[in-house]
Parts: C-alpha cells; sequence; structure tokens
C-alpha cells in the first residue's frame, strides 16, 4: 500500500478531521503541513468545505502549493530542515482532486520559522516534534497564516522523526 496516494490511507488519515470536530466542533480552520498528501487529503475530506482546511508546506517543499497554483500536478523542488518527511516532488493523485475542491489555502513557511516553532512547542508544551511536524504551527505563529476575526484555529502536530536530543539544544 503506498504511503499516501491510497484511498484507504486517505480514509484513515480522514481520522485526524474526525477527532478535531470530536474535541472542537467550532473550528472554523485547520491547519496541517503536507508532504505527498496523505493526511491533509483525508482532513480535507472530513470536512469537505465544513472548515477551512489550510495546507502548510516549506518553502523548500512547495508540492502542494505550486500543484494547486498551476490546477495541475507538477514537479516541486525538494529540499530543506523539513525535506526527510514532507518533501514529494509531487502530491498524490488520489489527493489532488480533494485538494481542488476542499484545501482552502496553501501556504508556505520559511525554515527559521519551523525551527522557532518547533522551539516554542518545546519550551511551552514539552512537546518534541520534528521539523515537518511543526510546519504547520509556523504559519500560524509567523503570520504566515493570519486568521479572520474570530476564527478558531486548529493545527496538527504530527512526526515521529523526532530527535529529543535536539529539543533541549538551542
Amino acid at each position: 500500500m503506498h504511503a499516501y496516494d491510497h484511498a484507504d490511507v486517505l480514509a484513515g488519515q480522514g481520522t485526524v478531521g474526525r477527532e478535531f470536530e470530536q474535541d472542537a466542533p467550532d473550528l472554523t480552520h485547520v491547519l496541517a503541513a503536507i508532504g505527498g498528501g496523505g493526511l491533509i487529503g483525508g482532513i480535507a475530506a472530513w470536512y469537505a468545505g465544513s472548515a477551512s482546511v489550510i495546507s502548510v508546506e516549506p518553502e523548500g517543499c512547495p508540492a502542494s502549493h505550486d500543484e494547486l497554483a498551476a490546477g495541475k500536478p507538477v514537479n516541486a523542488r525538494v529540499g530543506g530542515v523539513a525535506s526527510d518527511s514532507l518533501g514529494a516532488r509531487q502530491v498524490g493523485s488520489e489527493m489532488f482532486p480533494l485538494a481542488q475542491r476542499f484545501v482552502s489555502a496553501a501556504v508556505l513557511v520559511p525554515e527559521v520559522a519551523i525551527l522557532a516553532a518547533q522551539r516554542l512547542l518545546w519550551d511551552r508544551f514539552r512537546l518534541v516534534v520534528e521539523p515537518g511536524g511543526a510546519t504547520a504551527a509556523a504559519a500560524l505563529l509567523s503570520g504566515r497564516f493570519q486568521p479572520p476575526a474570530g476564527a478558531r484555529v486548529g493545527v496538527v502536530v504530527c512526526g515521529a522523526n523526532a530527535d529529543p536530543g535536539n529539543a533541549a539544544a538551542g
């Protein structure tokens, strides 16, 4: 089974949207980092427009951003601090139509914002997350995503490719 480009993966990842909706039914926006698109595709399909789903990528891995802008699959560059988890040259073909229909915006964040978010998540919440897992939070913390007045925003923090030794390093 493909890691992100399979209907069953998308359906499984959609349970993250379901959990968000159960825990915070009044969310108006959900931010999620994207590599190949399985997670955000599932979340977007779950919400199906009832909340704005925002894709967030590092500037060095802009596959979703570039494809949504072009309206078709294109090859994107892959590089930077989060490329090990978010580096996809293209998003999945199963997910792309979902993104076109249900992803409200695609935001790019610089590496410095990702690293700052990663550090803040450790300092304030003692969460050890990989750079890719801090990417969605980086959009909100850096101002690259500015929620409208009255918005209720959920941020997906995910990823298990973290080195706990790096969390305490400054």
